[in-house]
């Protein structure tokens, strides 16, 4: 695993570390058997993968034993704070939130920790503020990897980078690790950037609008785009379509979203990044009991999120090509073959 940074160049530290978590758990829960609370806040449902992280990370936590009540934002600010504020409120144990803003909901951490709950940041770290853990792939290893496939594809030319929300720290981990890749071809004048945008909120018709800014500016004259996810890829691909260009140009994409699978097998998309989430909710699901318990943990990093050094665990993304499909996202059950190829499995 590579040692990340975030995008301000905090590096995170790679020495093994244990703690101990105080928290609000009492010992009379285990006499009377009442059960440990978990409350999960969520950005949004709008993408299939979090529709999966919610049902993998509550199946998880309840066969731990945990109740998990869980709330979703649908990409707005003051709902999120205010669900959150309701968690605390309703006195659940940890509070386990995946932030739609890095930055507003340092707010949540330091209302939660009044009320002596733990707060752990899921794929999503908060910044500037004292978070107890982070646990998410290593975003920068994702940029990284749909770099190096699309210029394996494409060594020389015109490329178009379409990030993800800019308010969304892992958008900017993807980045970083995206223009490490490409920083030496560009200083040596083989690749230009031509288009560089973040989407708002992620959102794939802002998306479709850089894209179209994009081909516009350069007379449909482009080689490559990266894309911040496999939702902001659907859109670029779109564009392509409608230009009789999809398939020409490649296209990478993250989060192995079913309809980028059938299109990386199409050969409409080059590439998508999968992240196992069942490894994630399973991890995080574990993690959460121990932190409510009070038990030891250990972390083998770090990661600066303008306040702290916050204890990370990070777990391995891999890359999807149409040569692997059967090897990773079928052979892990993501998908079916049916799903995919429209054959019985």
């Amino acid at each position: 695993m590579s040692i990340s940074v975030t995008l301000s160049g905090c590096q995170m530290g790679k020495s093994q570390t244990s703690f101990i978590t105080s928290s609000s758990y009492q010992q009379t829960k285990e006499a009377t058997n009442e059960k440990i609370k978990i409350g999960f806040s969520m950005d949004t449902l709008n993408e299939d993968r979090w529709k999966r992280d919610r049902e993998l990370f509550k199946q998880a936590a309840e066969a731990l034993g945990a109740e998990v009540e869980i709330v979703e934002a649908n990409g707005d600010d003051a709902m999120q704070i205010l669900q959150a504020e309701t968690l605390i409120e309703e006195g659940v144990d940890l509070l386990v939130v995946v932030p739609h803003n890095a930055e507003a909901m340092a707010t949540i951490v330091k209302k939660a920790h009044s009320a002596g709950i733990k707060v752990l940041s899921y794929d999503r770290l908060i910044k500037n503020a004292d978070v107890d853990l982070y646990i998410s792939f290593d975003n920068e290893m994702v940029g990284k990897l749909q770099a190096e496939m699309i210029t394996k594809l494409v060594p020389k030319g015109k490329y178009v980078y379409i990030g993800g929300a800019d308010t969304d720290n892992n958008a900017h981990q993807v980045k970083r690790g995206v223009f490490t890749v490409l920083e030496p071809y560009i200083e040596k004048g083989d690749i230009t950037i031509v288009y560089d945008q973040w989407t708002k909120n992620w959102d794939p018709t802002d998306a479709y609008i850089n894209i179209e800014e994009a081909l516009h500016a350069n007379d449909q004259e482009i080689d490559a785009v990266i894309a911040g996810n496999d939702a902001t890829a659907q859109s670029v691909i779109k564009a392509l379509t409608m230009r009789g260009l999809a398939g020409e140009i490649p296209v990478a994409g993250q989060d192995a979203d079913l309809p980028a699978i059938q299109n990386i097998e199409k050969g409409i998309q080059a590439m998508t990044v999968y992240k196992p989430i069942p490894s994630l909710a399973l991890k995080v699901a574990e993690i959460a009991i121990k932190m409510v318990k009070g038990e030891h943990i250990v972390v083998d990093q770090k990661v600066n999120n303008g306040k702290i050094e916050v204890p990370t665990i990070l777990l391995e993304p891999i890359a999807v090509t149409k040569e692997n499909i059967l090897d990773t996202v079928i052979k892990d059950k993501f998908y079916s073959k049916r799903e995919v190829y429209g054959t019985s499995e």
